[in-house]
Order: structure tokens, then C-alpha cells, then sequence
């Protein structure tokens, strides 16, 4: 059951409008990072959980996410504030209207024009939300390292939001939204360890002679660390096809049928390498069409 409560989770402040920067903060609205994929994603995933200790903490973590994706829409929609009466009302000059709305040079008149001045469930693109966004694969590690992936990326967002503007009550509640990205991603991790057998995700095991290969795919000096060391890794300098000793070719067993069908397409599509057409692409070329 959801209630809402009429009072945010942090108290907002904006000093000034600015569509500008409204706009900017859409990508934490409807953006791939933003809060309602992060709502959604955990939401999903607290339905599904057999650990109720963890169940519990996604569905405490999704609600969270909804009151922040409260707190982003108010304050893209304070900062819209002047924009909107005045497209509303047309009281200011048309010129004069277009370049407040369009002064940061990003696409704030889209957001203005279409939605009114409120949060649009776009990110600051002005692309859709989807729920492609959404990556719960349904299992509970691998779901778990996505979260922590997620609150990282969100984090960074905010810092670069934060990076964006003076106005001090905006740059509050963004770090505000920045700092509890850090705690959920503490709660993801503290989760994931709590699970004993957590690596590999999945039941089944990795192949064994494989799992602890690291194979140098580049050439020059090799860069070693403890990602491809000696200690953690058979390390293979030079690796060649293929190495499960086999001779690295593709095949397949095919009906005789099928094979007959097969034969007859190559035969028929056959290149003639000892050939040297002209071709239509050739400068003064004719086809030969054309070749009267």
C-alpha cells in the first residue's frame, strides 16, 4: 500500500527560475539514470524476492526513489515557475519570451512549449521514458550488482548536475539526492556480501579451465595488475585460435535436404575471382546495360 504524503522528503529551495537548468534535470526524471527507472528496477525486483529481510529493503529503496523523483519534479517545476505564467499568459514580447526560455542554449523551450512548463517524463533530450531502462534479469546477484552499477552512475549524474549551478538551494537538495545514491549503494553491496555463495552469479558453475584464464587481446607492452596477474590468472601472452584446441572453424550437421539446398545457393551466388568487371561506380564506366 502507498500513501502520499503532502510534504517532501527534503525541503527544496530555489532561488531564481531558470528553464535552463529545469531542463538539465530531466535526465534525473526520465533519464536511463534518473528516479523513476531506479523506482521501478528496485520495485520489480522487491516483488519478486524470496529473502524477505531483502525484499524489505528494495521496497523501502524503490519508495525512496518515488520520493525523490517527487523531489526532481519540484524542482524542475520551480525553476519553470516564470516560463510558464508567462508563456501562459503572453505577457511578455514574443522575442523577449523566446530567448528567456532558450538562454541556456539547450532545448528548455521544448520542455516549456509541450508540457507547460512541469516535469515531462523525458530525459533533458527531450527522448521518452521506457521501460527498456529497466534491467532486472531476475536474478537476485546479478540484479544486485546492476543495482549498485545504477547508484553509482546516478551518483556521478548528480555531481555533474551539482557542477552546473549556483543557485545554493538547488545544489542543497542535489546533494542531498547525490548523497543517498551512496547509502543505497552500500545497502546493494552490504546485501550482495550477505549472500555466501555470490560469485559467479547463477547455479551453474563456470568451465574450470577457462575461468581463471586472463588473454592478452592486444598487442605492445602489456600492462600488468592484480586484473590480469600471474596470481589471479593463468595468463596467456599470445593466444591463438582457438583455444580449446580444436582448429577454430564454424560448423554445422545439416539434413541432406538441407545440404542439397545449401550447395545449390553457393553454386548459384559464386563469385568469379579471376574476373575484373566494370562496374557502374567506375568514373566514365557504362553498365553493361547501357554498353551500346
Amino acid at each position: 500500500m502507498f500513501r502520499h504524503v503532502k510534504q517532501l522528503q527534503y525541503t527544496v529551495r530555489v532561488n531564481a527560475p531558470n528553464p535552463g537548468l529545469a531542463n538539465l534535470l530531466l535526465e534525473q526524471f526520465g533519464g536511463p539514470q534518473g528516479e523513476l527507472a531506479a523506482a521501478m528496477r528496485y520495485f520489480m525486483q522487491g516483488l519478486s524476492d524470496e529473502d524477505a529481510g531483502r525484499r524489505e529493503m528494495l521496497m523501502d529503496i524503490a519508495t525512496e526513489e518515488l520520493s525523490h523523483l517527487e523531489i526532481i519534479g519540484s524542482l524542475v517545476g520551480m525553476l519553470n515557475k516564470g516560463a510558464k505564467g508567462e508563456l501562459a499568459e503572453g505577457s511578455e514580447e514574443q522575442g523577449d519570451l523566446y530567448r528567456s526560455i532558450t538562454g541556456a542554449g539547450n532545448d528548455s523551450h521544448l520542455t516549456s512549449i509541450l508540457y507547460g512548463g512541469g516535469p515531462a517524463l523525458t530525459n533533458s533530450a527531450g527522448v521518452p521514458w521506457t521501460a527498456a531502462y529497466i534491467d532486472t534479469i531476475g536474478e537476485v546477484t546479478a540484479d544486485l550488482r546492476s543495482n549498485i552499477a545504477a547508484e553509482a552512475r546516478a551518483k556521478i549524474l548528480y555531481e555533474r548536475l551539482i557542477n552546473l549551478t549556483d543557485d545554493v538551494g538547488v545544489k542543497d537538495a542535489l546533494g542531498f539526492l547525490m548523497t543517498r545514491e551512496v547509502a543505497h549503494q552500500l545497502s546493494f553491496e552490504k546485501a550482495l556480501y550477505s549472500i555466501h555463495n555470490n560469485f559467479p552469479p547463477g547455479k551453474l558453475p563456470p568451465i574450470e579451465k577457462y575461468a581463471h584464464t586472463y588473454y592478452n587481446m592486444s598487442q605492445g607492452d602489456d600492462i600488468r595488475g592484480s586484473w590480469n596477474s600471474d596470481e589471479n590468472f593463468d595468463y596467456v601472452a599470445d593466444p591463438q585460435p582457438a583455444v580449446d584446441g580444436g582448429d577454430g572453424s564454424a560448423s554445422v550437421t545439416l539434413p541432406s535436404k538441407q545440404l542439397s539446398d545449401l550447395d545449390t545457393l553457393a553454386t548459384r551466388t559464386a563469385s568469379q575471382p579471376d574476373t575484373n568487371p566494370i562496374t557502374g561506380a567506375e568514373p566514365g564506366s557504362k553498365t553493361p546495360l547501357t554498353n551500346q
